[in-house]
């Protein structure tokens, strides 16, 4: 078991001894071990061989023993036990949004409430808000985060919906039954979250691809088999659904699953106006109208089906039933940037605060990607929840960084930056000073959420004016699935960043994905340039880039409109600019 596998689960520990009313240092105990696990530099198993994993500040010799247990077999009794001593429903309320340990041990204690269930109806007849500590806005927010959960649980991010998606396609693609498969639906399109799995496969032997898919291994429940059609519920909770259609049709059923409502009834349509129907099956000419041709030609790709409409080709991403018909028709769909018009990326934290890395192996991963940079933009001190820097330490990370550079170790080149939190007046976190030392700041919104929408949009408008901001993090703040961002007027924020020439992220954070895609046509539009940055706090985090890469295509964005498109030397002379 790696590391962060084994600093997850002291987590769950610790949530659990919260949960039963452990003392409080025992709880601290265990948090303070995950954190030291996943601070670890060396690898975790051979300092556990070499007797040295006592050594590491917050591993005591009794949580070493389970450290050590937990990396060389993968299980712990003591964990197990623990687990089954609580209450399921306890461990499932603590995926309501907002709903933390030491209140959900609260409402069971005083009401003996062990469900969701028993917890929502507690909610409805007002017996939470008379309990002490909560009253009736946290008995609203509870109720609130249960609906959530249920809205929410339907749904993945995308990330994860991808790396469940891929080995089952790629299986797919290895039958010999198999002549093409693609996945479809939301996934497809990019969605920043997904419903079902859909697969399009063509084949004129069915049965045996049936029978490979309803027989994975990850399979909890069949919910349907048949000649063409099968649908499977993966022990994740996700549902998957396979088509097999004949060769012939495959374009037609790949275009049809993957569209969205919109989109297809946009299509559908063009069809009609022109004498055709189009539907998953193929096209053909509608009977009665009078200009419908007799007969029209083979159609052999999603590329000839819009060219027989008159459109230029819409790349999947942009089939979400808005304007991208009408931009087919003029000719002005735009080439979407590629993952591979990246050269590096901006905002990624190192072990300096939150991260698991060092600089030396986030640069080294870095260069393993291909990238000619990579910025480090480390929290700033009022994180203190994630260890960010004064003044002092950052201006020891400038150092270190400036010298990595010019040892000649790495091909790709360290920027220095930093994550400055905006405050609740619009003030940024640090010293002017020593934010003139940076090639580049980072400034983000990490505290006072509940302000209104006119103080949020006027604090953020302020650290946008300030001239040592570069560019703007995560716009609202948002966490997909679990939590909605705060209010704030976007069209004012990409008015603010165009008149004073700073730069917007495309956060690439699986669970954060913004500024929304639904927003950055109108950015792109005034003249914003975007960052794709993954928010790495590890060195695989890197890899996150693709999604962000992914959600700007489904903001319309070309290579042009991203500033990590350019080379070294340019992004270098719009730093200094």
């Amino acid at each position: 078991m790696d590391k962060n596998s084994v600093a997850e689960i002291l987590n769950n520990i610790a949530v659990l001894l919260e949960l039963k009313g452990e003392n409080a240092f025992k709880i601290r105990a265990y948090q303070s071990g995950a954190r030291a696990v996943e601070g670890i530099c060396d690898d975790l198993g051979d300092l556990i061989e070499a007797g040295k994993l006592t050594e590491t500040p917050g591993i005591g010799k009794a949580l070493g023993e389970k450290i050590a247990t937990l990396s060389q077999t993968g299980e712990l009794e003591y964990y197990d036990n623990l687990k089954a001593s609580v209450p399921a429903g306890l461990i499932e309320m603590m995926e309501i949004p907002g709903l933390g340990a030491k209140k959900i041990r609260a409402v069971h204690e005083a009401l003996g409430v062990e469900a969701i269930e028993e917890l929502d109806r507690a909610c409805r007849e007002g017996e939470v808000a008379g309990l002490p500590g909560f009253g009736e806005k946290s008995q609203a927010k509870i109720l609130l985060g249960i609906r959530n959960r249920e809205a929410y649980g339907k749904r993945h991010l995308w990330w994860d919906a991808n790396n469940t998606a891929t080995p089952i396609l790629e299986g797919l693609l290895n039958l010999p039954e198999v002549e093409r498969a693609e996945h479809a639906g939301s996934l497809r399109r990019g969605r920043e979250t997904v419903g079902d799995l859909d697969f399009v496969v063509a084949s004129s032997r069915p049965a045996p691809v049936m029978d490979w898919f309803t027989g994975l291994p990850n399979v909890a429940e069949i919910t349907a088999k048949g000649e063409t059609k099968s649908s499977i519920r993966l022990e994740s909770g996700m549902q998957a659904d396979l088509r097999v259609v004949p060769g012939g049709q495959f374009h037609f059923a790949l275009h049809h699953f993957t569209g969205s409502k919109d989109h297809n009834v946009m299509m559908r349509q063009r069809a009609l106006q022109r004498g055709f129907s189009l539907s998953e099956w193929g096209i053909t000419p509608v009977k009665g109208i009078a200009d419908a041709p007799a007969s029209m030609p083979a159609l052999a790709t999603e590329e000839a089906i819009f060219e027989f409409l008159g459109l230029a080709y819409i790349p999947p991403e942009l089939r979400e039933g808005t304007e991208e018909l009408a931009a087919a028709e003029s000719g002005e769909i735009p080439r979407l940037l590629e993952e591979e018009d990246l050269k590096g990326v901006f905002h990624n934290h190192t072990i300096a605060s939150d991260g698991h890395n060092t600089l030396e192996e986030m640069v080294q991963e870095a260069e393993d990607i291909g990238w000619e940079y990579l910025g480090i933009a480390d929290h700033s001190k009022a994180s203190f929840q994630a260890n960010g820097l004064d003044e002092e330490r950052l201006a020891a990370q400038i150092s270190e960084i400036r010298a990595i550079n010019a040892s000649g170790n790495f091909r790709t080149h360290l920027f220095a930056g930093v994550e400055c939190d905006i405050l609740p007046d619009g003030r940024l976190d640090l010293d002017g000073a020593i934010l003139g030392e940076l090639d580049y700041v980072v400034v983000s919104v990490h505290s006072s959420f509940q302000q209104s929408e006119e103080a949020m949009t006027a604090r953020i408008i302020r650290a946008i004016e300030n001239p040592r901001a570069t560019m703007l993090g995560h716009l609202t703040g948002r966490l997909l699935l679990r939590r909605e961002g705060y209010a704030v007027n976007v069209d004012k924020i990409i008015d603010a960043a165009a008149a004073n020439r700073k730069v917007i992220e495309m956060n690439a954070h699986p669970v954060r994905l913004e500024m929304d895609w639904r927003h950055w046509k109108r950015a792109a539009d005034r003249g914003v340039l975007c960052a794709i940055n993954p928010d790495a706090h590890s060195k695989e985090g890197l890899r996150y880039a693709r999604a962000g890469v992914l959600a700007a295509r489904k903001g319309w964005l070309e290579k042009e409109g991203v500033l990590n498109t350019r080379s070294r030397l340019e992004v270098e002379e719009f730093f200094a600019r």
